[in-house]
């Protein structure tokens, strides 16, 4: 008999619940999360010879407890939150929110869906997720000390830092300042730590790009020859794309991205609007592909990008026009590697 065993992944615990095909229950069980919530999985589901395991958000908190059981040559799904609480909402008899029915949503929502996925062992992309997301978190965090900076460096010197903060430049200018009080004194170290921060994150960022520009190099991807794509893009791509055959056509990638228009239409008039779902990381990625290509007066994104301006578009539509483009070029590209593999 095949049975579906979903869980409900938890930091402290996780719930899990088995069914047939038919929906039954067949048990429920709660371990603890630690050193053993495999082994107690696995001896309570011995008894279910044809399982599947369902866990909602594997690349989450459930992420470890997936791979754990990948480890040990079992199927395992992933369940978007979203799938399991629209069967948990619209459950008759079940619709209460706790551990046991959450799991069991978990359960019903991988038997139903056709576009649950499997997940994956780890292995090159999730090398380059990890590298990618450790380069945007170094990223923003340098984005968010030069803010601080400035704003002290504004109350030190009329007009502050005027332009992008450069390590030495910033330097010369606090070496500069005069102070003529208790409170100047104290802002001034203040901007000198924050100076040091800045100065951390720029080698953190310098190792980051090297490792990151290896790794994309040991993949072996194609991506990089599309115009605009640099091994950070790339790895962030790749590493946030995931398993691209998950998605049956550009189109299905478009969406997961957030460059395919969405449509709203009511009495027979059709409107497509810009779309603000999808992945938001990916959106951003795509989008600095495109700021890159209309920058350089050479590239055929440039020039795709005029000929639609030409043919009555504003500039936002071009542009919008423009990533779809690019979202279509990325899919191909990922297709054919993965097909060479």
């Amino acid at each position: 008999m095949s049975v579906m065993i979903g869980i409900d992944p938890h930091k402290l615990l996780h719930a899990a619940c088995a069914i047939d095909r038919s929906e039954e229950e067949l048990g429920q069980l709660q371990v603890r999360s630690g050193p053993r919530q495999l082994s107690e999985l696995l001896s309570w589901a011995t008894r279910f010879e044809q399982r599947t395991w369902a866990i909602e958000s594997a690349g989450g908190l459930g992420y470890l407890l997936a791979q754990q059981l990948l480890g040990h040559g079992e199927t395992v799904l992933d369940v978007p939150p979203t799938l399991s609480a629209r069967v948990r909402v619209l459950g008759s008899g079940r619709s209460n929110k706790n551990d046991a029915n959450d799991a069991r949503a978990v359960a019903i929502a991988a038997l139903r869906s056709r576009s649950v996925a499997a997940v994956r062992a780890e292995d090159h992309v999730s090398v380059l997720r990890l590298l990618a997301k450790a380069q945007l978190d170094a990223s923003r965090a340098r984005s968010r000390a030069c803010s601080r900076l400035h704003a002290l460096v504004r109350e030190l010197v009329p007009g502050g830092i005027r332009k992008e903060i450069v390590a030495g430049q910033a330097l010369q200018v606090l070496d500069a300042i005069e102070t003529v009080n208790a409170t100047q004194r104290q802002r001034l170290e203040l901007a000198r730590e924050t100076l040091e921060e800045i100065e951390l994150l720029d080698v953190r960022m310098k190792r980051s790009k090297q490792r990151i520009t290896e790794a994309v190099k040991a993949s072996g991807t194609t991506l990089i020859d599309v115009y605009g794509i640099g091994p950070i893009i790339a790895a962030t791509i790749i590493g946030y794309t995931g398993d691209i055959t998950r998605f049956p056509t550009s189109g299905h990638y478009a969406a997961y991205n957030g460059t395919a228009p969405i449509e709203f239409s009511s009495s027979g008039r059709t409107v497509h609007r810009l779309s603000r779902r999808g992945n938001r990381t990916l959106n951003h990625a795509i989008h600095m592909i495109a700021v890159t290509q209309i920058r350089h007066l050479d590239s055929e994104g440039r020039a795709y990008f005029d000929r639609k301006v030409a043919e009555g578009r504003t500039k936002r539509e071009a542009m919008r026009s423009l990533k779809r483009q690019i979202s279509d070029r990325v899919h191909k590209h990922l297709v054919a590697d993965a097909r060479n593999k």
